[in-house]
This record gives C-alpha cells, sequence and structure tokens, in this order.
C-alpha cells in the first residue's frame, strides 16, 4: 500500500460502500422500457406487504411483454374538458334500496357475453372494449337479445373522433359514436381471424385496422348489422350511483390510472402498493361485495384473457376512488333501431 494515501483509502471505500447502499432501480423506474413488465421484485414487494389485501404472481399473458409493450395496450386518452360539455351525468335517490353484494352474471344469467372474458391482443383499445361490451350485454338484459358486437368497427372506423385507434381512444366519445353510428355484430366484422390471430395484435407494433365497412361473410349487409345506443352518459362518481346504474341497467364501462403492480394481480381487493403509474385503462364493472376481511370491493371483468388476474376478473377496493376507478364511468341504453323482432306477423326490422 505504499504510495497511497489514507485520503485516497477512504475516498475509495466510500464509493464501495455508496454502491452497495444505493439501491437498484427496476421496472419503469429504471427507464429502460425494454425491460419485461413482469418482475420478481414487485411479485414479492405486495406478497410481502402485511396490508396489501391481494395476491401477486406471474400471469402468463404479460409473460412475453416489455414495459413498452404493456404500456401500449393502456389505451385511454386523458379526456379533453371540452369532450365532457352537454354529456348528461345519472344520480340516483338515496332511498334506492341495494344489496351489500351483487353480480350481474347471476342477476342476469341469461345473458352469456356478460361472463365473457375477451382479449384485446397488443392494441390499445380497451376504451372500444369497455364500451362494446357493455352494449352488448344491455341488449340482452333490455331487449332479450344475445349478440355478440364488434369491437373492431369500433377501433378502425370511429376515427380520429374517438383518438386514435390502437393507440388510445375516449370511453364517452366510443358511446357517442353507437349512438350516431351504431356497431355491426361480430360475425360480420371480427376482431379474431379465422385462424385464431389476435387481430388487431399479431405482432407488437400491429396498426389500427383499415376501416372498409364490408361484412367479412357473404350476404351480410354493413348496414342492415349495426346496433345502436339510445344514449350517451356519465354516471355520478358517488358509489351510491354508480351501483344503483347497474344494478338498474347493467355493466357500466369505468376507466382508472394502472401502476406496474397491477400488471402482477391474482387475486383479492386490489389497492395500488409499489411501482410507476403506466397509463389509463378502461374495463367493464359487473358487480361489488365485501371480502372476508371487511373490504369493500367492485368486482371487474378485464379483456386480458384468462392468463391473467383472476381467471380474467380482478376486484378492486370501493369507496375509495381507487387509481380514479369511480371517476370516469360511462354508459348508454340498447336501441331498438334495426334490430330484428319476430312476433305473431313474422319479421319485422324496428
Amino acid at each position: 500500500m505504499r504510495g497511497v494515501s489514507h485520503a485516497a483509502l477512504r475516498l475509495a471505500l466510500l464509493v464501495v460502500l455508496s454502491a452497495v447502499a444505493t439501491p437498484q432501480l427496476v421496472g419503469a423506474a429504471s427507464g429502460d422500457n425494454s425491460l419485461g413488465i413482469i418482475q420478481n421484485d414487485i411479485i414479492e414487494t405486495i406478497n410481502n406487504h402485511p396490508n396489501a389485501g391481494w395476491t401477486a404472481g406471474q400471469n402468463s399473458y404479460f409473460a412475453n411483454y416489455t414495459i413498452a409493450q404493456f404500456k401500449h395496450i393502456l389505451g385511454v386518452k386523458p379526456t379533453p374538458p371540452g369532450l365532457l360539455r352537454g354529456v348528461p351525468t345519472k344520480t340516483y335517490s338515496r332511498s334506492t334500496d341495494l344489496p351489500k353484494e351483487f353480480d350481474a352474471r347471476s342477476k342476469w344469467s341469461g345473458c352469456s357475453t356478460i361472463g365473457t372474458i375477451l382479449d384485446q391482443g397488443h392494441c390499445g383499445s380497451c376504451w372500444a372494449f369497455g364500451a362494446v361490451e357493455c352494449l352488448q350485454d344491455r341488449f340482452c338484459i333490455h331487449l332479450n337479445m344475445n349478440i355478440s358486437l364488434s369491437v373492431n368497427d369500433l377501433v378502425a372506423c370511429c376515427g380520429f373522433m374517438c383518438g386514435d385507434g390502437c393507440d388510445g381512444g375516449y370511453p364517452i366519445s366510443a358511446w357517442q359514436y353507437l349512438v350516431e353510428n351504431g356497431v355491426v355484430t361480430d360475425e360480420c366484422d371480427p376482431y379474431f381471424d379465422q385462424v385464431g390471430c389476435k387481430h388487431p395484435g399479431c405482432e407488437p407494433a400491429y396498426p389500427t385496422p383499415a376501416c372498409e365497412k364490408k361484412c367479412k361473410v357473404q350476404n351480410q349487409v354493413w348496414q342492415e348489422k349495426k346496433h345502436f345506443s339510445i344514449n350517451a352518459y356519465r354516471v355520478n362518481s358517488d358509489p351510491h350511483d354508480i351501483m344503483a346504474e347497474v344494478y338498474k341497467n347493467g355493466p357500466v364501462e369505468v376507466a382508472f390510472t394502472v401502476y406496474e403492480d397491477f400488471a402482477h394481480y391474482k387475486s383479492g381487493v386490489y389497492e395500488h402498493i409499489t411501482g410507476e403509474m403506466m397509463g389509463g385503462h378502461a374495463v367493464k364493472l359487473i358487480g361489488w361485495g365485501t371480502s372476508a376481511d371487511g373490504k369493500d370491493y367492485w368486482l371487474l371483468a378485464n379483456q386480458w384473457n384468462r392468463g391473467w388476474g383472476d381467471d380474467g376478473y380482478f376486484k378492486i377496493i370501493r369507496g375509495k376512488n381507487e387509481c380514479g376507478i369511480e371517476e370516469d364511468v360511462v354508459a348508454g341504453m340498447p336501441s331498438t333501431k334495426n334490430t330484428v323482432r319476430t312476433g305473431a306477423y313474422g319479421t319485422a326490422i324496428l
């Protein structure tokens, strides 16, 4: 050690100790969006947290997703203030009697679409999925029509009115499109092609599909397959009003802020614990309840297939506006326009 000063040795030791003491940034905090979205550090943090209330794990759906790809599928853009001008907001009387627990799948058990978990692929089309899924559920609930409607029609054809297709959009604009333009059946314009490839979403960089306005099935006419919503409205952000709307009219579309830890959700009542903000996401709210340990929750259906979460579903804490889940609730009622009815005198198109 001859020739090396004590000061230099102390400086070198401090550098080493500093490097050991400084925590390594992981995930999005590292700034490297090419890393995988599923991170063992986050899983361990959640599962070792004494008050998390939910369990994290390796969701197979995101096994090959990077952080950048995960961000891309979170397709709810911030709503411009002017977009909500003139949109009515529904409220309900506090005297409305509501059950402690509710599941739309049970109340309307004949409506198979309520319990269907879909797959948006690599397209940021959640804003469209939430609207189309809720409308088709309400066609069954209110008009006794079991139909599957086309998310692809909305994503491809709404254009700038709704936002930017696979690069995100606005839930309220999706409902306004359903009022003005309607949406065809999924059979006419499917989101999935015949060989099972996710469309759009075969590749992470798949662009918004072109609007062709032509049924894929021969002898089907595009305009004849359109189904409409009567209106587009918001629901007041009070939990009672949201519950009353779902109880009376069926599932609603909700948007909320997603953090890294949400990608790891497996079961329980979600609350944000750790990780960076990723973006906005829209899903279908189908019910509510209270967990065994006394946590009030919302019950929601996601569109990340059944390889994510609790068989495609998740619960999130209710009454605290967790991640903004109670702020942006939208819906509409199904229209009889263009629907086919069968009666004593045959079939009529209304």
